[in-house]
């Protein structure tokens, strides 16, 4: 016969908040006997035996009862068994309401600092890579297709603002989290001269919930925090496109070591980057995480309901997965080699130097538009002939116009990057400039909020 009561118990994964349970059930218990709700000696048992349960889950040796459903409940049953009576007296002027509410809360806190600083360790790995690569030319692309020649620490530099963007919404993130909602009860307060400034205090919280309601059944900070990952898991996402392109035979930009790529069953040569190709794929279960707290939160009327029990396996999975990939790459970056004999001469290549050509004109009285129509005229040649722009012969171009000479021959791939000389534009002083701007906000960010 089925038991149906299994489908109802959160155990097997809310356990994760063991810590944060003790550390709020500690603290409510300190602030009972504070206002004299319930006695010292109450208090102070219900503190060691809070903190023997805590000895015992980490050693493993706690005796966990699925029948009990939740975390809570199996923490509460722990501790009347250690101390009697007493134990009974800890969950005076709280709700499980308010209580999870709390769990979760302190647990996000927790974990925004921590997938911050796996952030912080990706960006410092990318501004490793664009310090060794400083000089290195290299394509730009848009749609795929070779567009203008940028600085290799240009490209870098550009995941390090995407991850610094996911930095500030995490902080974002943080700060709506870092609300208390011990003191809600089930939803309409609770029937005790509680202190609830003191509890936010001793909990590291900056401030309290301003209405029971909305505190019991706010979610809000499970869906930013998950809406965070699901957009660092896409810039992430993003960046292993590249190193799998970049790694293929068609590109050789870069070769990964042989600890991040994965060899064919039946084909011996192949190195497959598989961990970038799986960072790719993840991202899509973090995206269904985001939908699927949407979808359960949509149609919940105030204030608690059981759906909202399922906030938790998508955040744990988003977290883990996030976290997960981060530590990939931080240790996936350092080792990749840039090929910048390769990079560097596909720099000037397929008329990648035709926009500069096109300012040269303007450069010499041309408006904008008729010199870009020549440079397209002139393009298309090269195609067809199959040859560059700086393999063009003078003559080909003066039939374009009597304003090309010699010196157009001085335009390369390298004078293209310099000429972006405007702030976030890809020339050597500006990048070097960004460089050290990236580096300084390494060295002086607080990780720890």
């Amino acid at each position: 016969m089925v038991d149906f009561r299994r489908y109802t118990v959160s155990i097997d994964y809310d356990r994760r908040l063991y810590k944060q349970d003790i550390v709020g059930s500690m603290a409510h218990a300190k602030m009972l006997a504070k206002q004299g709700i319930i006695s010292q000696e109450d208090s102070d048992k219900i503190t060691q035996g809070l903190k023997s349960i805590e000895l015992e889950i980490i050693e493993e040796t706690f005796p966990w009862d699925p029948t009990l459903e939740d975390l809570h409940m199996n923490i509460e049953r722990r501790l009347h068994d250690l101390i009697g009576a007493a134990a009974g007296r800890l969950h005076t002027a709280r709700s499980r309401n308010d209580q999870v509410a709390l769990d979760l809360r302190l647990y996000t806190k927790t974990t925004i600092v921590d997938l911050v600083r796996g952030l912080r360790g990706v960006q410092s790995a990318l501004v490793d890579l664009a310090d060794k690569y400083s000089g290195v030319v290299m394509p730009g692309y848009t749609h795929v297709q070779r567009a203008q020649p940028i600085l290799f620490p240009h490209h870098m530099l550009a995941y390090f603002e995407m991850f610094q963007r996911d930095v500030g919404r995490f902080e974002d993130c943080y700060k709506r989290t870092d609300v208390m909602p011990l003191g809600s009860g089930a939803l309409a307060g609770v029937a005790y001269q509680t202190d609830r400034e003191f509890l936010a205090a001793e909990l590291g919280f900056s401030r309290i919930s301003a209405n029971s309601m909305d505190a019991v059944s706010d979610r809000d900070f499970v869906v930013e925090f998950l809406a965070a990952a699901s957009t660092c898991m896409m810039h992430l996402s993003r960046l292993s496109e590249e190193l799998v392109l970049w790694s293929s035979g068609e590109f050789g930009f870069i070769r990964l070591t042989d600890e991040f790529t994965t060899g064919s069953s039946i084909m011996p040569q192949k190195r497959n980057p598989d961990f970038a190709e799986l960072a790719r794929g993840k991202t899509g279960r973090v995206y269904g995480d985001l939908m699927g707290m949407l979808t359960t939160l949509k149609g919940l009327p105030l204030t608690y309901n059981r759906d909202m029990q399922e906030d938790k396996e998508g955040f744990f999975d988003a977290a883990d997965t996030l976290a997960t990939t981060l530590d990939v790459f931080k240790a996936m970056l350092p080792g990749m080699q840039l090929n910048e004999v390769r990079v560097s001469s596909l720099a000037g290549e397929s008329q990648m130097l035709a926009t500069d050509l096109a300012d040269y004109l303007v450069g010499k009285g041309m408006p904008f538009r008729e010199a870009h129509g020549i440079m397209r005229q002139l393009s298309r040649r090269c195609d067809d002939d199959n040859v560059s722009l700086q393999e063009l012969p003078l003559a080909e171009y003066k039939k374009m116009s009597d304003l090309f000479t010699e010196d157009v021959y001085d335009i390369t791939a390298e004078s293209s990057a310099a000429a972006r000389d405007n702030y976030g534009g890809t020339a050597p002083a500006r990048v070097a400039a960004a460089l050290q701007e990236a580096k300084k906000v390494l060295e002086t960010t607080d990780n720890g909020f």
